[in-house]
């Protein structure tokens, strides 16, 4: 016990009070003296509505403390075959049972020494009562949103435009945002944030994830919008888009695509427009030329590449970081996709799988499929240290698995 304040065993099951008196008898037997406690003493009974069977303790820090005291919420999330997480507005986290060899007591009314106030002259008592019992607890560690099921179940129904939509069997799944959260361990704004990065779109109030040649077709007919309209890729204005756009596809998707691949942003005059990001448009296309073919020529597949895209932008390797990866080994040298959201989730799996595919990895290679791994404060170095071993290569750092493969 903390000798800031004096705190008996329970009172027996009867629950008679003791009294002030009783107490002092209690320490002068147990020769303690009263002058080097506090004088608030704190006597314990167990309630009549005690129970070992309804309490659950978590431990939660000062951050998630406050979200809770604000009014916010804190969710539990997993299916029966998952390990449960417990997510807030925008953080995901680890749930993991700590065992103690201390009895934790429940006593609400109990009252710590950074509670008792400092003007306490004389002795006093209070009695608490004991609601519960545990011997362990609940640790949460912040983790990584498990978010690699979003984009499978989305897959299970693709848009594929209104047309095709009208022909589909009403027995594919479709999910809202609701079903989502039911379904994903992740935080509403981790799942928000997904959904954008993997271009998905809200239509008829259900999360759907556009078929790729759709995604491309929609593109397509933006692109040569702006090319018979001598538009410059930094300034397309899109009230006229859509109005030229509409017979070809639904205004909601013509501006959806726009919303993938560019900036929104308003004029002085309050005029809306779009900047389309070459990058985003460059590596699109890149997808396009690899994704039916095993291995690409390099120096082929460069040519044809920066043939395909608009006229005035320019296709670089570096935009292809995380989807594709060059063999520079190989005679010629090859390209092939490679996407970093088909990699396994956990840390362990990912490396294996990355080892499975090359022996051995260069720092700058392999970067784009571990970035995604690193724990607050830590870096790719740190990742590499522990789940790789270094060596020198031809003068090249290279990294190899730390186990057979």
């Amino acid at each position: 016990m903390d000798a800031a304040s004096v705190s008996l065993a329970p009172c027996n099951p009867l629950c008679i009070m003791r009294t002030l008196q009783e107490i002092q008898a209690t320490l002068q037997v147990a020769k303690v003296d009263p002058a080097e406690l506090q004088p608030l003493v704190q006597c314990l009974s167990f309630s009549d509505s005690f129970s070992s069977e309804d309490y659950c303790l978590l431990e939660l820090d000062d951050t998630l403390c406050k979200y809770i005291e604000s009014g916010q919420s804190l969710t539990i999330r997993g299916d029966m075959d998952e390990h449960a997480v417990l997510c807030s507005e925008d953080k995901t986290y680890d749930l993991k049972i700590a065992d103690t060899s201390n009895m934790l007591l429940i006593i609400p009314d109990c009252k710590t020494p950074d509670q008792l106030t400092s003007d306490l002259s004389t002795d006093h008592l209070i009695h608490c009562q004991i609601y519960g019992f545990a011997k362990s607890y609940w640790e949460l560690k912040r983790s990584r949103p498990k978010l690699k099921k979003l984009k499978k179940l989305l897959m299970e129904n693709q848009y594929e435009g209104p047309f095709s939509e009208k022909e589909r069997s009403s027995t594919y799944p479709k999910y809202t945002k609701e079903d989502l959260m039911e379904t994903i361990q992740a935080s509403e704004q981790e799942i928000m944030q997904q959904l954008q990065l993997i271009h998905a779109c809200r239509i008829e109030g259900y999360w759907r994830i556009l078929e790729f040649d759709y995604e491309m077709k929609l593109l397509s007919h933006v692109i040569q919008l702006v090319d018979s309209e001598s538009w410059s890729f930094s300034k397309i204005p899109l009230t006229i888009c859509l109005q030229e756009l509409e017979l070809l596809e639904p205004r909601q998707m013509i501006e959806h695509c726009l919303n993938c691949y560019g900036k929104r942003y308003t004029d002085e005059a309050g005029e809306v427009f779009y900047a389309l990001n070459e990058d985003e448009v460059c590596k699109s296309n890149a997808l396009m030329l690899l994704r039916n073919a095993v291995k690409f020529n390099l120096s082929e597949f460069e040519e044809v590449w920066q043939q395909s895209v608009p006229e005035g932008m320019s296709t670089r390797l570096d935009q292809l970081k995380g989807v594709a990866l060059v063999d520079r080994n190989s005679r010629p040298q090859v390209i092939f996709q490679l996407n970093v959201e088909d990699l396994p989730e956990s840390t362990q799996d990912r490396f294996n799988s990355l080892f499975n595919i090359r022996a051995k990895w260069t720092e700058e290679d392999i970067s784009p499929y571990i970035r995604g791994l690193c724990a607050e404060k830590q870096t790719i170095g740190t990742l590499l240290t522990k789940y790789a071993r270094s060596s020198m290569q031809n003068g090249v750092k290279v990294f190899s698995s730390r186990r057979p493969v």
